[in-house]
This record gives structure tokens, sequence and C-alpha cells, in this order.
């Protein structure tokens, strides 16, 4: 009997970007959940402060080379990969130059050039349904980390909804206290909406002020998402309360550590 396949996209992994909250569960959440006998792969941002000759990055050129559109430009799409000491772990990284190679910045991208982050939300997300859909790699439960990963739910249950690999998969959001740092572009629906959405499927991001902000982000990818996690204290009341009130799974802030919760949340979806 072949294991069951669980997908990570996630905004942040230790040991690839200093410890925290977001980047320890990257890590830890992945590795424990495949020692409870699931098949695990990751998906993270290549930021330009990860050193890739440490960390032993490599290209995989059969996985690179397509362009990402994004307001009527061409972006290329470059995958890397490593593997994960000691659960040899693959972890894939989402690479290009406008978004996430930008050498010689004190920080992540994300944080030092947040004008892009509506973009750079819109092409890692893609780069990663992209990829995932030539490993030819169909996961049973994704579980987005960050709200870097806040397209996801979007995109599969919209885009990619009929694609093998990912029409039977569950999505799960996870809610951290780590806001956006900035408003995203004001242009941002109508990126959405030359990326091929229409105003009532991103009806979340239309707000009376015209500010995509971080409670419209998260409540657009809670509508999405077939299931809710809170993975860190101190999130937005009105964000958990709007997850609960959507009747779907939910899953409280699970003890440090106990990743045992996550496992019977999986299993239960």
């Amino acid at each position: 009997m072949s294991k069951q396949k669980i997908l990570y996209i996630s905004q942040e992994i230790t040991p690839y970007l200093p410890k925290d909250s977001l980047s320890d569960l990257g890590q830890q959440l992945p590795q424990a959940i495949q020692e409870y006998g699931y098949e695990v792969r990751t998906f993270m941002p290549k930021y330009g402060i990860i050193n890739e000759r440490r960390n032993q990055l490599h290209e995989v050129i059969r996985l690179s080379g397509m362009n990402i559109v994004i307001d009527d430009t061409d972006h290329p799409l470059i995958i890397k990969v490593a593997t994960l000491q000691p659960s040899r772990m693959q972890v894939y990284f989402i690479d290009n130059d406008d978004y996430f190679d930008q050498h010689g910045i004190d920080g992540l991208e994300i944080n030092v050039h947040p004008s892009d982050n509506d973009e750079r939300c819109i092409f890692f997300t893609r780069g990663v349904m992209e990829t995932v859909k030539k490993l030819r790699w169909e996961p049973a439960i994704i579980n987005c980390l960050g709200w870097i990963t806040a397209l996801a739910p979007l995109y599969i249950k919209t885009r990619f909804i009929e694609d093998p690999a990912f029409r039977s998969s569950k999505i799960i959001y996870t809610l951290f206290n780590d806001p956006i740092p900035e408003n995203f572009d004001p242009r941002f629906v109508e990126k959405m909406i030359m990326d091929g959405f229409s105003k009532e499927q991103i009806n979340s991001l239309i707000t009376p002020d015209g500010q995509v902000d971080n409670l419209a982000l998260n409540k657009l990818a809670i509508d999405y998402a077939d299931a809710i996690v809170v993975s860190s204290e101190g999130v937005d009341p009105a964000l958990i309360d709007y997850a609960i009130a959507s009747g779907k799974p939910f899953l409280p802030y699970p003890d440090d550590g106990n990743y045992e919760q996550y496992a019977t949340f999986y299993a239960s979806l």
C-alpha cells in the first residue's frame, strides 16, 4: 500500500533561514509527519539570503524553464532542490531574479521590498502548482504555512480544480501571528482579474477602501481552504472568528511540538 502524500507550502523553513516560530514549524512539522509514515514534500521561496553552496541547492533543469506571466510581464520560473538532513526530506525552492534572488539585502525580500509582495505571492503560488504538476505527484493533503501561501487555496480550487494532481486534495490553511508588512499594491485586484479570476471569486479582496490588507488576504485563503489551523498565539481574533464561522474543520492552537494533533487532524479530513 502506497504512503499517503502530504505537500507543505511554506513561507520559511529552518535551517535555510533563521529560526523563529514560523520557520521552525516549517521544518519540524513536515519531518514529524514523515515519521508518522506519510510521504512528504515541501516548497518554499528561494530568498536571496539562502546560501546555495552551504545548503547544497541545485537547479532541477527538467522542472525549470517555463515563464509565468504577471501583469503582462514574463517571469522565468527556476526550481532548485535540497535534501534536509537527517530526515532526507526533499525541499523545493521557487526561484526568480525579480522576486526571490535579490542578493546583498539584509533580510527577506518579503520584508525589505514589500511593494512587490502581491506579485511575489502570485508567482510563488503558480510556481508551486506548475512544479507539482510536472512531478506527477498527487498530494492528499496540502498544508499552507504563512501568508505568502494565501493564494494557494484559491488557485487549487479554481484554476487547478480539474488537474489530476489536485482534484482530490484537501487544503489546510494555517494562521500565524505574522501579518503582511504592508498592504498590497492597490492594483492587486486588477492583476488577479487579469490572471483570469472574476470579482465574485476574489470577493474577500474587494474592500470598501480598496485596500488589500492582512485581514482581506487571509479571509480569501479561508474562503477556499477545506480546513483551518491556528499555529501561533496572538492571531487576529477577527480571522479566528471568520474561520470558525465558515463551519469548516478547525484546529485551535495546538501545544508546541504536539505534531500528533496535526496528524490526527489530517486523518479526520
